[in-house]
């Protein structure tokens, strides 16, 4: 018994140092936000006093130089709508795949898994030429991308939920009149919501701090994600604003962070009801 409270205390300490040195770049650049631009590359781990602290002066500059409030909006309407069109797509896909499961439904499957391995950087300039010739240089032509690229975790994740959900009971509403749109969002939904969940988080954390996608389809004359309008302030102006880069780069974390904070507990519990069956 005593052993096992030794082993549990050192990897306690050793995952608290990890976490630390994790966390120790997201601290740094929080408290270069409050300094004066001409400090942050002389002392970059000191704490702001006297003359270094500038309050919330960088945050001010870093809105009204990127447009930031703007570039939100446009950050919120990739994301929610990418989020929400990817779940209700491959949840019901993921579902179908079980439930049919013959020649075109295992070839789907494997699709989505080949997707899942496919490198970014191997389709981007092929994928920027065609969303333009598409018309999907927009927000919501993003959504569809989005869907492209997100889709193989998903239905991954979301097969194991459905492999685990007994048959007899999709029957069973059968036999009393449901209809397939009801047994689906009525009984399947309700069970597999912790992989929603889960899923809905990884997704939106990915979309939302994505640069490349964004930078390689959008139409920049007309909408900037958070990521892009930021990346202006470095070589934008004719030098790179350190202290206005600090404080929007807080400002652009703390809603994935409160976000991930609100439904970090279904995140294990979801991934894990995926991945034993999948």
């Amino acid at each position: 018994m005593s052993d096992k409270v030794r082993h549990s205390g050192l990897w306690t300490v050793f995952f608290t140092i990890v976490s630390l040195i994790w966390v120790f770049p997201i601290v740094l650049v929080v408290i270069n936000s409050f300094k004066q631009k001409a400090y942050i590359s002389r002392n970059a781990f000191s704490i702001p006093r006297g003359t270094e602290f500038v309050g919330l002066e960088n945050y001010r500059r870093g809105v009204e130089q990127t447009d930031l409030f703007a570039s939100f909006w446009w950050t919120v309407v990739v994301t929610v709508g990418s989020v929400l069109l990817i779940l209700v797509c491959t949840s019901m896909c993921a579902w179908w795949i079980v439930r049919v499961n013959n020649w075109a439904a295992k070839t789907l499957y494997a699709l989505f898994l080949f997707n899942m391995i496919v490198p970014f950087q191997m389709v981007m300039f092929t994928l920027s030429k065609l969303a333009d010739m598409l018309g999907l240089n927009t927000p919501w032509g993003l959504w569809v991308i989005y869907l492209g690229f997100g889709a193989g975790l998903a239905v991954f994740m979301f097969t194991g939920v459905v492999k685990g959900i007994p048959q007899e009971l999709e029957e069973s509403a059968m036999i009393d009149g449901a209809s397939v749109p009801g047994i689906f969002f009525r009984i399947v939904v309700p069970i597999m919501r912790p992989s929603i969940i889960s899923v809905a988080i990884l997704e939106a954390m990915w979309i939302w701090n994505d640069f490349l996608l964004p930078y390689l389809t959008l139409d920049m004359r007309k909408y900037k994600t958070m990521s892009i309008a930021i990346q202006y302030l470095k070589g934008g102006y004719g030098s790179v604003d350190m202290g206005a880069m600090m404080g929007c780069l807080v400002l652009a974390i703390i809603p994935i962070i409160i976000f991930y904070l609100f439904c970090q507990k279904y995140i294990i519990k979801g991934v894990m009801a995926g991945a034993v069956k999948g």
